[in-house]
């Protein structure tokens, strides 16, 4: 079976916000030659408003969301294209939504220490997602179980080893 015949894989980097979802997704799609979503493109116009204005999403906020996503993995899958896409994915409720019926689906969930959170998001301009969010998100979070298929990166490292670290984890060779 050659390259072109290995079926499409996907994989979706979770996380809190601040832990360096889009980074280590736009790196492992750059190595991989595939393509890249950003999650946060998905959320409606009330989320935004929502998330800016420093209140956090509700489940139902978010079920509409993450639907989104799993129809563009769907077309993806359709088209035989491998893709990396964001989604904070907090909750396993929320990762089984994503995996349900798409057993090519894999998570990068980056662990990060709170600390390096908060510096990380003091720091970040240009972004509706104010760092006050910070503790539901963390309050929210159930990290990545034994019997979900994913890996864990410790991405609190510099970006570069952050990505080294998924790829081995995954399996995956860069192509370039």
């Amino acid at each position: 079976m050659s390259a072109a015949d290995d079926p499409a894989q996907f994989l979706i980097v979770m996380g809190v916000s601040g832990s360096g979802k889009t980074t280590l997704a736009e790196g492992i799609a750059d190595a991989m030659g595939w393509l890249y979503a950003e999650g946060d493109d998905f959320h409606s116009q009330a989320n935004v408003s929502k998330m800016a204005a420093g209140v956090p999403l509700t489940d139902e906020d978010r079920w509409p969301w993450l639907r989104s996503i799993g129809t563009w993995i769907d077309e993806h899958e359709n088209d035989g294209r491998s893709a990396v896409i964001t989604c904070s994915a907090l909750k396993r409720s929320y990762r089984d939504l994503l995996r349900e019926g798409r057993d090519n689906v894999r998570f990068v969930y980056l662990d990060v220490p709170q600390k390096v959170l908060e510096e990380r998001l003091a720091k970040r301009t240009g972004h509706y997602m104010p760092p006050s969010l910070l503790p539901s998100q963390l309050e929210a979070l159930e990290p990545l179980e034994p019997d979900e298929a994913g890996v864990v990166v410790h991405a609190h490292q510099t970006p570069e080893a952050s990505l080294a670290q998924a790829l081995e984890l995954l399996g995956l060779t860069p192509k370039n």
